[in-house]
């Protein structure tokens, strides 16, 4: 529970801080060009590459820039926290800086960006003597966020708070061989801070929505309640090649074909079970993958997910019969490995009405709403109370080139972010 109501602050106090929009987005914007994709808008910095890296020391270097004090642990994951707070935990924020192959400038970046911006202005309001933090305030890029590298998603933030081993996390190999613990000591980001990490006061996410409910309702800020639940499976599916003209249907063991069942039925069982129920297949790979060869082997990617539990449940076991059945008709072995699997999250109630005051003391219109992906702070509810803040997406894009969100809108959530960690900061929980 909360000891005292977190009212907005009256007038003439902290709720007049305001950040700098132009700052903001000039790092968003330099960032954004660390594996920046010629002719578009978008970059790729996969994790524990070398633009990973070189996105990594721009961040530490505005990070040191401010005289933050900065810890790297085992898995990669930097923290930054404001000085002279010895042994207070910090309101933390964060998220990633790690993008998928074809991403934005704005998904992940925006949340770590907007947090060294809210500490920066915090600073300069301490100076002025106009704030005065009885606990710190401090902002962390997590590894592998997206897990487009290194499965599962989330896997430094899950190292973070002890749902993975750090001996386990740095054996993980990518789809050509790499090993995590290899490429982490290759970029120079092994850290020595202990690993589970020390659980802040409170966490609060700052993120693009990266869907179109806030753009439709014309509604400023999202004030996340929970995550939904993911099931992410890998399906290898062992036929026989042969050839396509000379070769009978019915003698045919084709994993091609049960692939595409797959595929089509995943459609389907959306729609069986209904909204939140969302799936996926998100990759598929042929072997030998020529025009006139029946494929030996046909790899795919399964991606479940529901805001409950329960009804995820009942679609895995659907799916996994339904995957089972098919391919016993068609002579067809299948190898199965679970990729990722994370329950649906709740966000502390408490922490979730914060965000909603702060938006109202500002002025701004907001909606409680959950997310449909996954994000850190989700691994953070874990060990403190945590809640998310969503901007506006143009469009609802995502994970892609021509993702955007408007200046006003990255202005609006990053001093909701403000509010919402200085309130935090003054806040005690039992």
């Amino acid at each position: 529970m909360i000891d005292a109501d977190p009212e907005p602050r009256a007038a003439g106090t902290t709720t007049d801080l305001r950040i700098d929009c132009h700052r903001l987005v000039s790092r968003l914007m330099a960032l954004g060009e660390i594996g920046a994709i010629d002719g578009t808008t978008g970059c790729a910095r996969l994790a524990l590459t070398d633009e990973d890296r070189a996105g990594r020391d721009l961040v530490v270097t505005w990070m040191r820039d401010l005289g933050l004090e900065i810890s790297i642990d085992g898995i990669g994951n930097v923290i930054a926290t404001m000085p002279g707070f010895d042994g207070v935990a910090p309101v933390m924020t964060g998220s990633h800086i790690d993008t998928v192959g074809t991403g934005g400038r704005y998904d992940g970046n925006l949340g770590v960006l907007g947090g060294l911006e809210v500490i920066e202005t915090v600073i300069a309001a301490r100076e002025r003597g106009e704030v005065d933090l009885i606990r710190p305030l401090a902002v962390g890029f997590f590894s592998d966020e997206e897990g487009a590298r290194f499965p599962p998603d989330m896997l430094g933030s899950l190292v973070y708070v002890g749902g993975l081993a750090v001996e386990d996390a740095l054996l993980i190999e990518d789809a050509n061989g790499a090993v995590f613990g290899t490429e982490l000591e290759r970029i120079g980001y092994a850290g020595p801070a202990p690993l589970p990490g020390p659980a802040p006061h409170a966490f609060v996410e700052l993120h693009i929505e990266q869907g179109p409910v806030l753009e439709d309702e014309d509604v400023t800020i999202g004030v996340v309640e929970g995550v939904q639940g993911i099931s992410w499976t890998e399906l290898t599916l062992n036929g026989e090649s042969c050839h396509a003209g000379t070769t009978p249907m019915r003698l045919r063991h084709d994993p091609g074909y049960v692939a595409a069942c797959i595929s089509a039925q995943v459609r389907e069982l959306t729609t069986e079970f209904g909204e939140p129920q969302v799936g996926t297949v998100g990759a598929i790979t042929l072997t030998p993958n020529l025009v006139n060869v029946v494929p030996s082997i046909a790899t795919l990617t399964v991606d479940l997910r529901n805001t409950d539990e329960g009804t995820l449940q009942r679609a895995e076991t659907k799916f996994r019969s339904f995957v089972a059945a098919t391919a016993e008709a068609e002579g067809v072995g299948v190898e199965t490995r679970i990729l990722a699997r994370f329950e649906p999250v709740e966000f502390d109630e408490q922490v979730i009405d914060i965000v909603e005051r702060s938006a109202r003391a500002l002025g701004m219109s907001s909606r409680r709403m959950p997310s449909g992906a996954g994000h850190d702070a989700q691994m953070f509810a874990r060990i403190c109370p945590t809640a998310m803040i969503f901007t506006k997406s143009v469009n609802g894009i995502s994970h892609n080139v021509t993702e955007y969100t408007e200046p006003e809108d990255l202005e609006a959530g990053t001093n909701v972010l403000l509010q919402t960690m200085l309130t935090l900061a003054e806040t005690e929980f039992g």
